[in-house]
Parts: C-alpha cells; sequence; structure tokens
C-alpha cells in the first residue's frame, strides 16, 4: 500500500474534530476529500471555554468572519490570565493577598532587550508586567484589545478569546459543511478493519455503512476508539506530577448590576486547587480544577458556589446545576500510528490551566498541514517526526503549568504536595535553578514554535516572585536609553490607550450589532 493519500477520515466532532475538518477543507487542493463521522448525541465537554491568539489565525483560514463567531459564540476577547493568591492565601476569601497578570502582548522590545535586567535596573518599583507593557494596566481597566474600527482579527493589544464551546464546535460545523464541502456522517463507528500491514482501511458503522480513507484523525475525545481501542497506544500518566484530576462547572448569569466583562480568564487558587471565571456576553463560566487525593465532590461543589456566590446571590448561585468532569492527566506514548493521528483529549489533556488544550490542537493541525503526507511511505517519516515534536511540546505543556505551582507560598496540604520535590519535573527543576542566575529566555525553549514563549515563563515568574540575578554583561548605556525611551513614550500612551479603547462589553455590543444588521439586510435584500 503505498497509494497517495487523498481522503482524511476524521472520528468525532467537537471543538477538536470540526476545526480539523475546518482547516483541511479549507487548505487542501480540491481533489483532496474530507469526512467526518460524528456519533450522535455525544455533546461537547467544554471545560475551559478559552484560547490563546492563534485562534484568530485559525479562524482566518477556515474562512469565519470575526463578526460572525463572536455573535453565533457569545464570544469575548481575552487579553490573557489574572492569578488570584496563588503566592499567598488571603486571610478573608472576598480579598485577595496577590494578584498578577499574565498577559498575552509580550514586553515591548522584548527581542531586542535584556527585558529582565532593564525592569531591575530602572523599574523596579513596578511590577514586572507593568513595566514594559500596557495590556495589564488595560486589562485592570476592562479595556477591550481594539477599535470597532480596527479590521476583523487585527489588533491594538494581542487577544485570543472566550467562547461557548458548544455553540464553536456548531458554528464549525455549518460551515465545513455549508461552504467547505465536508462530508458528513452520523454514527457510531462499530468496527475498524485494517490492511495488512496494520493501517486502517475503512470504518464500518452501526447504520451499516463502509467508510474507507488514506488518513484518519482520532478526535473521540477520552475514549479513544481509533488511537487507544484499535491501537492500544498506551496512556502515559502524569497524576503524580499534575495532582489536578478533576473539574466541575456552571453556567452563572450576570447580576442586573455586575455586566462588566473580564479581559481575562481569572483563575484564583483555592485551598485543595483553582476556581476560573470565564465572562462570555450572556454568562460566566465558573468551575474549580482540584484534586480528588484532597477533596471530595461535596467539599469542592461548596468551594465552587462561594466562588459563584462572590458576584452572584447566594441564592440563585445555589439553582445552578452542576457538571463534573474526571480525568487523568497525561498524554499517549505516541500521537501518530502507521495512518492515524490523535488530536484533542484522545491525543492528551492535563488541566485547562492556561487554555493549552486548543492550542495543542491548533500547533498539530499546523503540523499535519505543512507536512502532509503524500503516501504511506512518506507518512511513516513525518509521523516519527510528529512523534518526536509533541512528546516535547507536552513535556514543556507541564512544566509550564507546573511552574505556576511550585513556587507558591501557600501552606495548606494540597499546595504543599504541589511543590514537593518528587512531584516536580527534573526539567523544571533544572531550569529554576538556572533562571537564578538569569532570566528565562530563547537558550531555554529551543523549538521554533512553543506553546509558551520565553516572555510567558518571565510573566508568571517574576509576577511569583522569584529573584533572578543581574547578568555578568552589564547593559549598554545605548540599551538603558532605549529603555527608558520605551518606558517615557509607555507614559504618553497610557491615556491614549485608556480614552480610545471601548470596554469589552460596548465593542461586543457594537461588533456583534453591526453583523446581526448586515445579516438582517441580506436576509430582506434575499426576499424582496
Amino acid at each position: 500500500m503505498n497509494k497517495l493519500v487523498k481522503h482524511v477520515v476524521i472520528v468525532g466532532g467537537g471543538t477538536a474534530g470540526w476545526l480539523s475538518a475546518g482547516i483541511l477543507a479549507a487548505k487542501l487542493k480540491p481533489d483532496y476529500k474530507v469526512t467526518l463521522i460524528e456519533s450522535p448525541n455525544v455533546p461537547t465537554i467544554g471545560v475551559g471555554e478559552g484560547s490563546w491568539p492563534s485562534l484568530r489565525d485559525t479562524l482566518l483560514d477556515i474562512g469565519i468572519n470575526e463578526r460572525e463567531f463572536l455573535t453565533a459564540c457569545k464570544g469575548t476577547f481575552k487579553q490573557g490570565s489574572s492569578f488570584v493568591n496563588w503566592r499567598a492565601c488571603a486571610a478573608n476569601s472576598q480579598t485577595f493577598a496577590h494578584q498578577y497578570h499574565h498577559p498575552f502582548t509580550v514586553p515591548t522590545a522584548y527581542n531586542e532587550l535584556d527585558i529582565h535586567a532593564c525592569w531591575q535596573s530602572i523599574a523596579k518599583h513596578e511590577s514586572y508586567e507593568n513595566s514594559f507593557s500596557l495590556q495589564s494596566l488595560m486589562c485592570t481597566q476592562g479595556k477591550a484589545p481594539k477599535q470597532a474600527t480596527t479590521p476583523d482579527y487585527a489588533h491594538v493589544l494581542n487577544y485570543g478569546y472566550h467562547f461557548d464551546a458548544t455553540a464553536l464546535a456548531n458554528l464549525l460545523k455549518k460551515h465545513c459543511l455549508e461552504t467547505l464541502g465536508v462530508h458528513y456522517v452520523s454514527a457510531h463507528v462499530s468496527m475498524v478493519e485494517e490492511h495488512p500491514n496494520g493501517y486502517i482501511r475503512q470504518l464500518l458503522t452501526d447504520n451499516g455503512q463502509a467508510i474507507s480513507g488514506d488518513l484518519f484523525i482520532d478526535c473521540s475525545g477520552k475514549s479513544g476508539l481509533l488511537i487507544q481501542q484499535h491501537f492500544n497506544v498506551p496512556w502515559l500518566s502524569l497524576e503524580t506530577t499534575m495532582l489536578n484530576n478533576r473539574a466541575m462547572a456552571v453556567q452563572a448569569p450576570y447580576a442586573p448590576d455586575d455586566q462588566a466583562i473580564s479581559s481575562t480568564t481569572v483563575a484564583t487558587a483555592q485551598r485543595v486547587g483553582w476556581t476560573w471565571d470565564i465572562g462570555l456576553q450572556h454568562r460566566r463560566g465558573v468551575g474549580l480544577v482540584y484534586a480528588s487525593e484532597f477533596c471530595n465532590e461535596d467539599a469542592a461543589i461548596d468551594i465552587l458556589f462561594k466562588q459563584v456566590s462572590q458576584r452572584l446571590s447566594h441564592a440563585k448561585a445555589q439553582d445552578l446545576s452542576v457538571r463534573t468532569l474526571s480525568f487523568e492527566p497525561g498524554y499517549r506514548k505516541a500521537f501518530w500510528v502507521k495512518n492515524c493521528l490523535s488530536l484533542g483529549m484522545s491525543s492528551g489533556f492535563v488541566e485547562p490551566l492556561e487554555a493549552s488544550a486548543i492550542a495543542m490542537v491548533e500547533l498539530g493541525l499546523r503540523m499535519l498541514c505543512e507536512s502532509f503526507p503524500h503516501n504511506a511511505e512518506h507518512m511513516e517519516h513525518v509521523s516519527q517526526r510528529y512523534n518526536q515534536r509533541f512528546e516535547y511540546r507536552w513535556q514543556r505543556v507541564v512544566d509550564f503549568l507546573k511552574l505556576h505551582y511550585v513556587l507558591s507560598e501557600r501552606n495548606e496540604p494540597y499546595w504543599l504536595a504541589q511543590r514537593h520535590e518528587s512531584r516536580t519535573p527534573p526539567s523544571l527543576s533544572t531550569l529554576l535553578e538556572i533562571w537564578k542566575y538569569q532570566a528565562p529566555s530563547r537558550l531555554d525553549l529551543i523549538e521554533n514554535e512553543e506553546i509558551f514563549p520565553s516572555a510567558s515563563y518571565q510573566y508568571v515568574l517574576y509576577g511569583m516572585g522569584y529573584n533572578t540575578a543581574l547578568p555578568a554583561i552589564a547593559l549598554s548605556d545605548a540599551d538603558l536609553s532605549k529603555a527608558k525611551a520605551i518606558r517615557s513614550k509607555m507614559t504618553q500612551m497610557k491615556q491614549a490607550y485608556l480614552h480610545a479603547l471601548p470596554s469589552n462589553r460596548a465593542l461586543l455590543d457594537e461588533l456583534c450589532g453591526l453583523h446581526e444588521e448586515k445579516g438582517n439586510k441580506e436576509h430582506n435584500h434575499v426576499h424582496i
């Protein structure tokens, strides 16, 4: 078997499945075929509902208008994450002992100057996040990352999205079927038939269809219909490193007098985990990620409702229905076996911190498209390279997420366990030793497409109060002058940004209103 790869079959819908279908159908030549098999009545999990800025490029590649996306998915702008009480525990749960931001916009001139050294030399009185960037300040003021006149997907401040995951899957499905020509099968996969060489030949469904293909993408979630149930690829558990293995979430309405939409995912540390608060246009998604080793479900629900009740009356909070999810953090020993590539939760999942799940799907699709296999011989080589690359990437995901925990000074059993030496990856321990003497940089992260850039490590490291010595090489007078000029310009720009940038809700109301108005005009025109 060495025929050309012309037909891609995707098993599973949801965000991962429909993103895969959309990207491949939009990018492959017209003589290629994309089929998606979706089991009926299987809901989208959609735990986190957040993305990195990379989703802007993905939606643009698929061909979806930004205003259509924001309107259909009740989407909002995410400019980063806010971390509350991760370093220290507040005496009163209604206040915070410590807070910092991880914005998406890297510090100005980050690739030209040693920003850490500049911060320590001329702006030590300020937080790291505010020393060479205005985005954290704009987030605290509830400002949007752009204006209504800014083109689709362009930005003043870098941003991703918060969105309704089920609505996004539905929007992608509609676009794939109506615009991109994706073939759709609604059925359960009941059997896998192989070629003599072990490659998948075709899938049989419970309604009697036989669907042959050349490349199969497993987006079937935790069940891993192809990668696990057929190919028996082991799951490498990370439960001793990443302690969290449970999540629960509610969909909370806005209070009548509290309609503000946050510019960040608000992650608040709790005694057994952390809660997220994500603002959409019509509701908030609030959830708790925790470790069952330190908390039972009843206690977890109590923590979640206390968090929800900070912005909603206790009585209304108690009426909300709770969705629960159990998971084993980890990833596959191999992600691409023969002609089967796994993406999404069938490939790996740690926890929704820092919205890594969708970003990993996007990176996987980007690598697949840039080295799309011509035939089985070519596939063997690109699959080996893919597996090597994504083993590295999952290790970096674990290092970066674990970094948020190991610098904490909280003394509850959960937090003591999180930062115990035996539960810290050796690779991260080594980096922390290096970072005592030099700031995170490209020297620490060697891939050309790191999921988290070194600037992200700096935001977390110095947001949590880590100390790095100044380098032996002194800053030049030219670098110091440039750094001072940047900070002077920032002072001038601050008031302009505060004046010119609307609030998140104001901008979303305008953009979505314009989209609906355009849609009504087009609808009326059709019926004239």
